[in-house]
């Protein structure tokens, strides 16, 4: 197992500290979902192989739904997969008018990550390191700048099959002007149009000399040949993460806004499971009622509801993996033990000695977390997390104290039933003028 350097140790304990999921160190506390982990790495082989896939990340809120989709992200790019992600919220969506869409399109390509730069905003990286192994291999040979584009136009011709690929090849080759002529401008005018940040198409062909832009209607077109180009620049693909799946079905109040989103979705699917997308795979997460609610989620779309449907001989310890709709199943106590022993091993710096808490007192905090929370404390252990990290930086910043004072506080006791009319005695007559 790596060492945990400090830089993961102050991001991990940051992030969970504040409910939010590390960028960071994910492998160093991730525990159980080996089944789902392994549905993930089997949707990655088939998209190395060309193909397409679509998943649905399914869990309570605070179950883990973002740290899984975290984890396929790093797995993917240890698989040299092009990673983009971004959130929905009621200004970037799947499907809008004015610009909500473009910026959603534009926020995941902001956010594009590889293995070289997993931090993100590596679209430069990715476009200039083609750029540049396309120019060393045509001049190995004693070509020139001519003959340079002229490679450019031969290995990027499979695109231009595409909706808009000519100009998304002629926008690739001014960047290569820019960088033959030291131009940044004309660089960083090519890499704006590539994040969807264009607004009008004048501006467009004033700048780079093409007549489209990446806009609400033609974003997921532009994602799916960005997929091409993944490929032909020698990566794996390309796999989209879309987080917060449930501002589109519980704070859209518009009925044909969530249903025109929901077309967005209907036609990533078919496209994903019909094989008219390749080297694309799409993960979105989102809660059971986002998914499941008949009246306002993806299954009040009757064309999503038959395409998402669970498979009825899939029930009980029953699994079928092979559906798009992945659901997080409950830790067990087991895997919380494990958990909390991996984040003492992180707030430690894998020092033994360093402990401040041994095996004999997590297995208390567990049982002090099931008196004060039930069993949700496993159901959705973000609570649990904060809590345990609290617990450390007590034990860090106060010198002397024991954890075994912290964990002597117990489950208030529930009150027994009580009547609420007996508890008034007959001369209590507060109540015997009331008058409706």
């Amino acid at each position: 197992m790596a060492k945990v350097t400090t830089r993961e140790r102050e991001a991990v304990l940051r992030s969970l500290a504040g409910g939010v999921v590390p960028a960071i160190g994910l492998q160093h506390i991730q525990v159980g979902r080996l089944d789902e982990v392994g549905a993930i790495v089997k949707d990655l082989e088939q998209i190395e192989e060309g193909a397409a896939t679509v998943r649905f990340i399914v869990g309570r809120y605070g179950s883990g739904k973002t740290f899984f989709l975290h984890l396929a992200r790093n797995v993917a790019l240890q698989r040299r997969f092009v990673v983009i992600e971004g959130d929905i919220t009621t200004d970037r969506r799947l499907q809008g008018s004015g610009g909500k869409a473009q910026a959603l399109y534009s926020e995941m390509m902001r956010n594009l990550s590889t293995r070289s730069k997993p931090e993100g905003g590596a679209l430069a990286n990715l476009v200039e390191r083609w750029a540049s192994d396309v120019d060393h291999a045509v001049r190995s040979k004693g070509g020139g700048d001519e003959e340079v584009k002229a490679e450019f136009v031969a290995v990027l011709s499979p695109l231009q099959e595409h909706v808009a690929g000519f100009d998304f090849c002629a926008v690739l080759t001014k960047y290569y002007e820019g960088f033959l002529a030291h131009d940044q401008s004309l660089q960083d005018s090519a890499l704006r149009w590539l994040r969807g940040e264009y607004t009008t198409k004048t501006q467009a062909r004033q700048d780079l000399g093409v007549r489209t832009i990446i806009d609400d209607d033609s974003w997921y077109d532009y994602v799916k040949l960005f997929a091409g180009f993944c490929r032909i620049a020698g990566y794996a693909g390309l796999i989209v993460c879309i987080d917060e799946l449930v501002v589109l079905s519980h704070r859209l109040a518009n009925a044909a806004a969530r249903n025109n989103n929901y077309e967005a979705i209907l036609r990533i699917i078919n496209d994903c499971l019909g094989g008219r997308a390749s080297s694309l795979g799409f993960l979105f997460a989102g809660t059971p009622d986002c998914i499941e609610d008949r009246r306002r989620g993806l299954s009040s779309y009757e064309a999503l509801a038959t395409r998402i449907a669970t498979n009825t001989f899939a029930s009980g310890r029953l699994k079928d993996f092979s559906s798009p709709v992945i659901r997080l199943e409950n830790l067990t106590p087991e895997d919380c033990f494990v958990l909390l022993s991996n984040l003492r091993r992180v707030h430690s710096l894998d020092d033994v000695t360093k402990y401040l808490i041994p095996d004999e007192g997590i297995a208390t905090f567990l049982e002090h977390c099931h008196k004060r929370i039930g069993a949700a404390y496993f159901q959705t252990p973000r609570e649990t997390i904060k809590s345990f990290i609290g617990l450390l930086r007590v034990l860090e910043q106060n010198a002397g104290t024991t954890w075994q004072e912290l964990l002597t506080v117990e489950a208030a006791p529930a009150k027994a039933d009580v009547d609420p009319i007996s508890q008034f005695s007959p001369d209590d007559d507060d109540l015997t003028e009331f008058k409706l």
